[in-house]
């Protein structure tokens, strides 16, 4: 059994480790309130998500003024809003991938802040809540369709980024079309001018014919003075 000086030798490195603990714990407290109240004001990583607000203005579509009863949103419609949420959420999944190495390897050089990568540890989770999401929509809408959305998503989004690119290559071969005419025609142009020139400087002009009957009685004119 300890005694009671022993016990008074105790007290004061307990009450020193609760003053430590409870000040550490006060700042972690603070710190993390900090950190969430930064996080909240930074700015997204990715603008407006305009598909998400027409899906669930379908979804939630109030009565009009006037009326008592809502207007029901064929489910047609629902099912293609939802369709286009989910390739939108494709397009800033393949952002978030291709970001996320460059990202990472900046900030371990330093180049970045940690702002920025909160910003996109944020839109990651966002984009997780929001997978989830559309895949409990479709499940509501369509039995087992949360399964094969994304997939059919993905197809469009696919579809959509080669056609954007073929219509940038026909736009760049028009282009490229109208400045090789212009060159010809500049070239050609060129070529004349310098045809012009060359017939200019022997002294005959271009397209006079030439006499035969002068060519031919040069000859004997000279043999008569011999």
């Amino acid at each position: 059994m300890f005694s009671l000086p022993d016990w008074r030798g105790l007290v004061l490195p307990f009450a020193y480790l609760i003053v430590l603990t409870g000040t550490f714990m006060t700042f972690s407290t603070i710190y993390r309130k900090r950190k969430a109240q930064q996080s909240a004001n930074l700015a997204p990583w990715f603008g407006p998500h305009l598909q998400r607000n027409v899906y669930l203005s379908l979804l939630h579509m109030e009565p009009e003024n006037g009326s008592e009863k809502t207007p029901k949103v064929p489910e047609s419609v629902l099912r293609a809003a939802l369709l286009r949420r989910a390739v939108e959420d494709i397009h800033r999944i393949i952002q978030i991938r291709a970001a996320k190495a460059a990202c990472s390897s900046l900030l371990q050089r330093g180049s970045i802040g940690d702002d920025l990568w909160q910003r996109f540890q944020r839109a990651e989770k966002e984009m997780e809540e929001e997978l989830r999401d559309v895949v409990m929509e479709a499940n509501a809408l369509a039995p087992n369709w949360g399964q094969s959305i994304f997939q059919t998503a993905n197809e469009i989004a696919a579809n959509t980024v080669l056609r954007e690119r073929l219509d940038e290559i026909q736009a760049q071969a028009t282009q490229e079309k109208e400045w090789w005419e212009k060159r010809r025609a500049t070239v050609r142009s060129e070529f004349m001018k310098e045809l012009e020139g060359e017939e200019t400087g022997t002294g005959t002009a271009p397209g006079t014919p030439v006499d035969s009957s002068s060519v031919a009685s040069s000859p004997s004119k000279k043999k008569g003075k011999n």
